[in-house]
Protein backbone atom coordinates (compact mmCIF):
# COMPACT_ATOMS: atom_id res chain seq x y z
CA UNK A 1 0.00 0.00 0.00
CA UNK A 2 1.43 3.82 -0.49
CA UNK A 3 1.67 6.35 2.29
CA UNK A 4 0.92 8.83 0.06
CA UNK A 5 -2.59 10.12 0.79
CA UNK A 6 -3.30 11.02 -2.96
CA UNK A 7 -2.58 7.83 -4.15
CA UNK A 8 -5.42 6.15 -1.45
CA UNK A 9 -8.98 5.64 -2.67
CA UNK A 10 -10.72 6.66 0.50
CA UNK A 11 -14.38 6.27 0.78
CA UNK A 12 -16.02 8.86 2.54
CA UNK A 13 -19.50 9.40 2.97
CA UNK A 14 -21.02 13.07 4.09
CA UNK A 15 -24.27 13.73 5.32
CA UNK A 16 -27.14 16.51 5.91
CA UNK A 17 -28.71 19.11 4.37
CA UNK A 18 -32.22 20.68 4.33
CA UNK A 19 -30.64 24.42 4.45
CA UNK A 20 -27.69 26.28 2.78
CA UNK A 21 -26.26 26.24 6.72
CA UNK A 22 -25.68 23.03 6.95
CA UNK A 23 -25.18 22.44 3.21
CA UNK A 24 -22.32 24.55 2.05
CA UNK A 25 -20.03 23.79 4.86
CA UNK A 26 -20.72 19.93 3.82
CA UNK A 27 -19.33 20.99 0.54
CA UNK A 28 -16.52 23.17 1.64
CA UNK A 29 -15.09 20.22 3.37
CA UNK A 30 -15.86 17.58 0.18
CA UNK A 31 -13.85 20.39 -2.00
CA UNK A 32 -11.24 20.36 0.84
CA UNK A 33 -10.62 16.57 1.17
CA UNK A 34 -10.51 16.47 -2.87
CA UNK A 35 -7.66 18.88 -2.43
CA UNK A 36 -5.38 16.60 -0.12
CA UNK A 37 -6.51 13.14 -1.69
CA UNK A 38 -8.08 13.51 -5.36
CA UNK A 39 -8.73 9.64 -5.28
CA UNK A 40 -10.80 9.96 -2.53
CA UNK A 41 -14.35 8.61 -3.44
CA UNK A 42 -16.63 11.22 -1.67
CA UNK A 43 -20.73 10.67 -1.46
CA UNK A 44 -23.08 12.29 0.32
CA UNK A 45 -26.15 11.09 1.98
CA UNK A 46 -29.49 13.64 1.98
CA UNK A 47 -33.04 13.96 1.35
CA UNK A 48 -34.98 14.77 -2.25
CA UNK A 49 -36.54 18.01 -0.54
CA UNK A 50 -33.39 20.01 1.11
CA UNK A 51 -31.03 22.12 -1.08
CA UNK A 52 -28.69 19.24 -1.26
CA UNK A 53 -30.95 17.85 -4.00
CA UNK A 54 -29.38 20.79 -6.13
CA UNK A 55 -26.48 21.72 -4.84
CA UNK A 56 -24.84 18.36 -4.55
CA UNK A 57 -24.98 17.40 -7.83
CA UNK A 58 -23.94 20.40 -9.42
CA UNK A 59 -21.20 20.22 -6.94
CA UNK A 60 -20.47 17.13 -8.70
CA UNK A 61 -20.74 14.72 -5.80
CA UNK A 62 -23.42 11.57 -5.67
CA UNK A 63 -26.45 11.78 -3.99
CA UNK A 64 -28.12 8.69 -2.01
CA UNK A 65 -31.10 10.05 -0.76
CA UNK A 66 -33.56 8.46 2.66
CA UNK A 67 -35.97 9.95 3.95
CA UNK A 68 -36.36 12.33 6.99
CA UNK A 69 -36.62 11.03 10.56
CA UNK A 70 -37.76 13.59 12.73
CA UNK A 71 -37.28 12.61 16.56
CA UNK A 72 -40.93 12.80 18.57
CA UNK A 73 -41.13 15.63 20.57
CA UNK A 74 -44.27 14.34 22.29
CA UNK A 75 -46.55 10.92 22.67
CA UNK A 76 -48.71 11.24 19.71
CA UNK A 77 -49.29 9.23 16.16
CA UNK A 78 -46.06 10.50 14.72
CA UNK A 79 -44.45 9.21 17.79
CA UNK A 80 -45.90 6.07 17.55
CA UNK A 81 -44.75 5.61 13.79
CA UNK A 82 -40.95 6.77 14.66
CA UNK A 83 -39.35 3.54 15.72
CA UNK A 84 -40.74 2.16 12.10
CA UNK A 85 -39.43 5.07 10.06
CA UNK A 86 -36.18 4.99 11.65
CA UNK A 87 -35.46 0.71 11.45
CA UNK A 88 -36.24 1.81 7.30
CA UNK A 89 -33.75 4.61 7.03
CA UNK A 90 -31.22 2.89 9.36
CA UNK A 91 -31.49 -0.06 6.84
CA UNK A 92 -31.09 2.19 4.10
CA UNK A 93 -28.17 4.09 5.40
CA UNK A 94 -26.70 0.71 6.09
CA UNK A 95 -26.78 -0.42 3.04
CA UNK A 96 -25.17 2.61 1.36
CA UNK A 97 -22.19 2.69 3.63
CA UNK A 98 -21.53 -0.52 2.51
CA UNK A 99 -22.04 -0.28 -0.63
CA UNK A 100 -19.52 2.66 -0.76
CA UNK A 101 -17.22 0.85 1.63
CA UNK A 102 -17.19 3.67 3.97
CA UNK A 103 -13.73 4.49 5.34
CA UNK A 104 -15.30 7.24 7.57
CA UNK A 105 -18.42 9.14 7.82
CA UNK A 106 -18.89 13.23 8.37
CA UNK A 107 -22.28 14.62 9.68
CA UNK A 108 -23.06 18.54 10.20
CA UNK A 109 -26.43 17.69 12.14
CA UNK A 110 -29.94 17.93 10.64
CA UNK A 111 -32.22 14.61 10.37
CA UNK A 112 -30.45 13.17 7.71
CA UNK A 113 -27.53 12.90 9.92
CA UNK A 114 -28.79 11.21 13.27
CA UNK A 115 -29.38 7.69 11.71
CA UNK A 116 -26.24 8.07 9.83
CA UNK A 117 -24.25 8.66 13.21
CA UNK A 118 -25.79 5.46 14.54
CA UNK A 119 -25.60 3.35 11.41
CA UNK A 120 -21.85 4.40 11.29
CA UNK A 121 -21.14 3.14 15.03
CA UNK A 122 -22.71 -0.52 14.55
CA UNK A 123 -20.94 -0.83 11.39
CA UNK A 124 -17.40 0.57 13.26
CA UNK A 125 -16.85 3.30 11.19
CA UNK A 126 -15.08 6.39 12.06
CA UNK A 127 -17.07 9.57 12.98
CA UNK A 128 -16.52 12.85 12.50
CA UNK A 129 -18.76 15.48 13.10
CA UNK A 130 -19.26 19.52 12.29
CA UNK A 131 -21.30 21.85 14.57
CA UNK A 132 -21.79 25.01 12.68
CA UNK A 133 -23.82 26.51 15.45
CA UNK A 134 -23.78 28.39 18.82
CA UNK A 135 -25.89 25.40 20.36
CA UNK A 136 -25.88 22.45 19.11
CA UNK A 137 -28.81 20.41 17.84
CA UNK A 138 -30.22 16.65 18.37
CA UNK A 139 -28.65 15.12 15.67
CA UNK A 140 -24.76 16.08 16.65
CA UNK A 141 -25.82 16.10 20.18
CA UNK A 142 -27.08 11.75 19.49
CA UNK A 143 -23.30 11.81 16.86
CA UNK A 144 -21.26 13.22 19.94
CA UNK A 145 -21.18 9.65 21.42
CA UNK A 146 -19.35 7.78 19.42
CA UNK A 147 -17.60 10.60 17.37
CA UNK A 148 -13.97 10.20 16.79
CA UNK A 149 -13.78 13.92 16.20
CA UNK A 150 -15.88 17.11 16.75
CA UNK A 151 -15.13 20.64 14.90
CA UNK A 152 -17.15 23.06 16.30
CA UNK A 153 -17.98 27.10 14.74
CA UNK A 154 -18.29 28.19 18.41
CA UNK A 155 -16.79 27.11 21.78
CA UNK A 156 -19.45 26.06 24.73
CA UNK A 157 -21.72 24.34 21.45
CA UNK A 158 -23.16 21.91 24.40
CA UNK A 159 -21.06 18.86 22.69
CA UNK A 160 -18.94 16.75 24.58
CA UNK A 161 -16.64 14.24 22.95
CA UNK A 162 -17.16 10.95 24.53
CA UNK A 163 -14.73 9.39 23.28
CA UNK A 164 -12.46 11.54 20.47
CA UNK A 165 -11.44 15.24 20.10
CA UNK A 166 -13.35 18.27 20.41
CA UNK A 167 -11.82 21.05 18.87
CA UNK A 168 -13.27 24.84 17.77
CA UNK A 169 -12.04 24.97 13.92
CA UNK A 170 -14.79 27.83 12.47
CA UNK A 171 -16.93 27.45 10.09
CA UNK A 172 -16.01 25.64 6.82
CA UNK A 173 -15.97 28.78 4.40
CA UNK A 174 -18.08 28.79 0.68
CA UNK A 175 -15.12 28.89 -2.33
CA UNK A 176 -16.34 32.43 -2.70
CA UNK A 177 -15.49 33.81 0.59
CA UNK A 178 -12.88 31.90 1.29
CA UNK A 179 -11.01 33.11 -1.93
CA UNK A 180 -12.31 37.16 -0.83
CA UNK A 181 -10.48 36.72 2.67
CA UNK A 182 -7.04 35.46 0.72
CA UNK A 183 -7.66 38.95 -1.36
CA UNK A 184 -8.97 41.01 1.52
CA UNK A 185 -5.69 39.40 3.44
CA UNK A 186 -3.02 40.16 0.95
CA UNK A 187 -4.30 43.46 -0.81
CA UNK A 188 -7.62 44.88 0.85
CA UNK A 189 -7.69 48.24 -0.82
CA UNK A 190 -7.31 47.07 -3.85
CA UNK A 191 -10.07 44.42 -3.11
CA UNK A 192 -11.98 47.38 -1.77
CA UNK A 193 -11.59 48.87 -5.34
CA UNK A 194 -12.02 46.37 -7.95
CA UNK A 195 -15.45 45.17 -5.82
CA UNK A 196 -16.97 49.07 -5.54
CA UNK A 197 -16.71 49.24 -9.45
CA UNK A 198 -17.66 45.98 -9.98
CA UNK A 199 -20.65 47.18 -8.25
CA UNK A 200 -20.97 51.13 -9.62
CA UNK A 201 -19.54 52.57 -5.78
CA UNK A 202 -17.22 55.07 -5.21
CA UNK A 203 -14.33 52.85 -2.92
CA UNK A 204 -13.23 56.74 -2.27
CA UNK A 205 -16.12 56.67 0.24
CA UNK A 206 -18.21 54.82 3.14
CA UNK A 207 -20.30 52.18 2.45
CA UNK A 208 -22.87 50.79 4.10
CA UNK A 209 -24.26 47.04 3.21
CA UNK A 210 -27.63 46.06 4.55
CA UNK A 211 -28.97 42.46 3.92
CA UNK A 212 -31.54 40.12 5.52
CA UNK A 213 -30.98 37.14 3.37
CA UNK A 214 -32.80 35.67 0.46
CA UNK A 215 -35.85 36.43 2.11
CA UNK A 216 -35.00 39.88 3.38
CA UNK A 217 -36.11 41.23 7.10
CA UNK A 218 -38.84 43.46 7.17
CA UNK A 219 -37.87 45.47 10.73
CA UNK A 220 -34.38 46.28 8.38
CA UNK A 221 -36.01 47.37 5.39
CA UNK A 222 -38.42 49.62 6.94
CA UNK A 223 -35.90 50.92 9.89
CA UNK A 224 -33.16 51.30 7.27
CA UNK A 225 -35.13 52.98 4.18
CA UNK A 226 -37.01 55.01 6.48
CA UNK A 227 -33.66 56.24 7.79
CA UNK A 228 -32.41 56.78 4.58
CA UNK A 229 -32.00 60.71 3.94
CA UNK A 230 -29.85 60.95 7.20
CA UNK A 231 -27.72 57.49 5.94
CA UNK A 232 -27.30 59.19 2.07
CA UNK A 233 -25.64 62.48 4.11
CA UNK A 234 -22.55 59.92 4.90
CA UNK A 235 -22.67 57.54 3.07
CA UNK A 236 -23.68 54.83 -0.09
CA UNK A 237 -26.17 51.78 1.04
CA UNK A 238 -26.47 48.20 -0.73
CA UNK A 239 -29.39 47.03 0.32
CA UNK A 240 -30.34 43.46 -0.36
CA UNK A 241 -34.01 43.58 0.52
CA UNK A 242 -35.17 39.90 -0.31
CA UNK A 243 -37.68 38.57 -2.74
CA UNK A 244 -40.16 40.29 -3.62
CA UNK A 245 -39.74 43.15 -1.46
CA UNK A 246 -37.42 45.97 -2.97
CA UNK A 247 -41.09 48.00 -4.29
CA UNK A 248 -42.06 48.81 -0.43
CA UNK A 249 -38.05 49.69 0.20
CA UNK A 250 -37.92 51.86 -3.49
CA UNK A 251 -40.90 53.86 -2.48
CA UNK A 252 -40.11 54.73 0.93
CA UNK A 253 -36.94 56.38 -0.21
CA UNK A 254 -38.16 58.02 -3.07
CA UNK A 255 -40.16 59.67 -0.72
CA UNK A 256 -38.32 60.48 1.74
CA UNK A 257 -34.71 60.95 -0.42
CA UNK A 258 -36.35 61.69 -3.94
CA UNK A 259 -35.96 59.65 -7.06
CA UNK A 260 -33.08 60.86 -7.83
CA UNK A 261 -31.35 59.03 -5.08
CA UNK A 262 -32.11 55.48 -6.39
CA UNK A 263 -29.64 53.01 -8.25
CA UNK A 264 -30.43 49.23 -9.14
CA UNK A 265 -27.25 47.56 -8.16
CA UNK A 266 -25.71 45.08 -10.72
CA UNK A 267 -22.82 43.30 -11.21
CA UNK A 268 -20.02 45.05 -14.31
CA UNK A 269 -17.33 45.48 -15.60
CA UNK A 270 -18.40 49.16 -16.65
CA UNK A 271 -16.34 50.72 -13.61
CA UNK A 272 -18.44 54.17 -13.95
CA UNK A 273 -19.72 55.02 -10.62
CA UNK A 274 -24.16 55.11 -10.86
CA UNK A 275 -25.63 58.36 -9.62
CA UNK A 276 -27.84 57.42 -6.70
CA UNK A 277 -26.06 56.01 -3.64
CA UNK A 278 -29.30 54.14 -2.87
CA UNK A 279 -28.20 51.01 -4.16
CA UNK A 280 -31.36 48.68 -4.59
CA UNK A 281 -31.52 44.65 -5.21
CA UNK A 282 -33.99 41.36 -3.99
CA UNK A 283 -30.29 39.68 -3.72
CA UNK A 284 -26.62 39.40 -4.97
CA UNK A 285 -25.15 36.20 -6.24
CA UNK A 286 -21.81 37.69 -5.84
CA UNK A 287 -22.34 38.80 -2.58
CA UNK A 288 -18.80 38.90 -1.87
CA UNK A 289 -18.32 41.85 -4.09
CA UNK A 290 -20.43 43.92 -1.52
CA UNK A 291 -18.42 42.39 1.75
CA UNK A 292 -15.02 43.22 -0.36
CA UNK A 293 -16.19 46.90 0.18
CA UNK A 294 -18.34 47.31 2.57
CA UNK A 295 -16.74 49.33 5.92
CA UNK A 296 -20.42 48.46 8.06
CA UNK A 297 -22.90 45.66 7.37
CA UNK A 298 -26.52 45.53 8.86
CA UNK A 299 -27.20 41.94 9.22
CA UNK A 300 -29.26 39.38 10.77
CA UNK A 301 -26.90 36.90 12.97
CA UNK A 302 -27.51 32.99 11.35
CA UNK A 303 -24.43 31.07 11.94
CA UNK A 304 -23.21 31.37 8.14
CA UNK A 305 -23.37 35.04 7.89
CA UNK A 306 -21.76 35.76 11.40
CA UNK A 307 -18.85 33.85 10.44
CA UNK A 308 -18.42 34.83 6.83
CA UNK A 309 -18.23 38.23 8.09
CA UNK A 310 -16.01 37.70 10.96
CA UNK A 311 -14.13 35.63 8.37
CA UNK A 312 -13.09 38.85 6.48
CA UNK A 313 -13.45 41.34 8.96
CA UNK A 314 -16.17 43.12 8.69
CA UNK A 315 -17.93 45.63 11.35
CA UNK A 316 -21.47 44.42 11.94
CA UNK A 317 -24.59 45.61 13.52
CA UNK A 318 -26.30 42.14 13.94
CA UNK A 319 -30.21 42.22 14.50
CA UNK A 320 -31.33 38.75 15.37
CA UNK A 321 -34.17 37.17 14.36
CA UNK A 322 -36.64 36.71 17.49
CA UNK A 323 -37.34 32.78 17.22
CA UNK A 324 -36.87 29.51 19.15
CA UNK A 325 -34.52 29.52 21.85
CA UNK A 326 -32.59 32.66 20.42
CA UNK A 327 -29.92 30.87 18.60
CA UNK A 328 -29.00 34.06 16.49
CA UNK A 329 -28.46 35.85 19.54
CA UNK A 330 -26.29 33.00 20.75
CA UNK A 331 -24.41 32.81 17.16
CA UNK A 332 -23.47 36.87 17.60
CA UNK A 333 -22.63 36.95 20.97
CA UNK A 334 -18.85 35.83 20.68
CA UNK A 335 -17.50 38.05 17.77
CA UNK A 336 -19.56 41.29 19.98
CA UNK A 337 -17.77 40.31 22.86
CA UNK A 338 -14.35 40.21 20.82
CA UNK A 339 -15.12 44.12 19.95
CA UNK A 340 -16.02 43.32 16.23
CA UNK A 341 -19.78 44.10 16.36
CA UNK A 342 -22.69 45.26 18.40
CA UNK A 343 -26.11 43.67 19.12
CA UNK A 344 -29.44 44.87 18.77
CA UNK A 345 -32.71 43.31 19.45
CA UNK A 346 -35.39 43.47 16.33
CA UNK A 347 -37.78 45.26 18.41
CA UNK A 348 -35.30 48.09 19.18
CA UNK A 349 -33.90 48.05 15.31
CA UNK A 350 -36.10 51.32 14.20
CA UNK A 351 -35.51 53.85 11.79
CA UNK A 352 -34.37 56.26 14.54
CA UNK A 353 -32.37 53.60 16.32
CA UNK A 354 -30.83 53.78 12.80
CA UNK A 355 -30.40 57.68 12.74
CA UNK A 356 -28.92 57.87 16.36
CA UNK A 357 -25.98 55.74 15.47
CA UNK A 358 -25.03 54.68 11.91
CA UNK A 359 -23.77 57.86 10.65
CA UNK A 360 -22.10 58.56 13.68
CA UNK A 361 -20.12 55.26 13.30
CA UNK A 362 -19.54 55.53 9.60
CA UNK A 363 -17.81 59.01 10.53
CA UNK A 364 -15.47 57.17 13.09
CA UNK A 365 -12.66 55.96 11.42
CA UNK A 366 -10.50 54.64 14.00
CA UNK A 367 -13.58 52.85 16.00
CA UNK A 368 -14.33 51.08 12.35
CA UNK A 369 -10.87 50.14 11.96
CA UNK A 370 -10.96 48.66 15.82
CA UNK A 371 -14.02 46.48 14.82
CA UNK A 372 -12.45 45.48 11.25
CA UNK A 373 -9.15 44.14 13.73
CA UNK A 374 -10.87 42.53 16.51
CA UNK A 375 -13.46 40.92 13.82
CA UNK A 376 -10.22 39.52 11.91
CA UNK A 377 -8.97 38.43 15.10
CA UNK A 378 -11.79 36.42 15.67
CA UNK A 379 -12.53 34.84 12.59
CA UNK A 380 -11.18 31.88 11.34
CA UNK A 381 -10.29 31.22 7.82
CA UNK A 382 -8.74 27.85 7.79
CA UNK A 383 -12.02 25.22 9.05
CA UNK A 384 -12.53 23.24 5.49
CA UNK A 385 -8.66 22.46 5.91
CA UNK A 386 -8.33 21.76 9.65
CA UNK A 387 -11.30 19.36 8.93
CA UNK A 388 -10.21 17.72 6.32
CA UNK A 389 -7.08 16.39 7.94
CA UNK A 390 -9.06 14.74 10.60
CA UNK A 391 -11.41 13.80 7.81
CA UNK A 392 -8.65 12.10 5.58
CA UNK A 393 -6.82 10.75 9.25
CA UNK A 394 -9.31 8.74 9.98
CA UNK A 395 -10.14 7.35 6.86
CA UNK A 396 -6.94 6.36 6.31
CA UNK A 397 -6.52 4.42 9.45
CA UNK A 398 -9.79 2.82 8.87
CA UNK A 399 -8.81 2.50 4.85
CA UNK A 400 -5.63 0.33 5.80
CA UNK A 401 -7.31 -1.36 9.16
CA UNK A 402 -10.24 -2.74 6.85
CA UNK A 403 -7.44 -3.72 4.40
CA UNK A 404 -5.59 -5.33 6.29
CA UNK A 405 -8.16 -7.38 8.01
CA UNK A 406 -8.94 -8.80 4.55
CA UNK A 407 -5.25 -9.89 3.83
Amino acid sequence: MSDNLSDLSLSIVFAGGGTAGHVNPLLSMAHAVQQTAPHAQITVIGTEAGLESRLVPQAGFPLKTIHKVPFPRRLNMDALRFIPRWKAEMSRVKSILKETHADVVVGVGGYVSAPVYKAAHELHIPIVIHEQNAKAGMANKLGSRWADFIGTTYDNSGLTAKKGLLRRVGLPLRDAIASTATLLEHDPQQARVDAARCLGLDPQRPILLVTGGSLGALSLNTAVSHACKELLDVTQIIHLCGNGKTDAVAKTVSQLAGPHALSTLSVSDNSSVQEGDYHLAEYLEHIELAFSCADLVICRSGAGTVNEISALGLPAIYVPLSFGNGEQRYNAEPVVHAGGGQLIADADFTAEWVKAHIPQLLQDYAQLEKMHEATWRYGIRSASAQMAKEIIHLGTEHYFLTQGAQQ
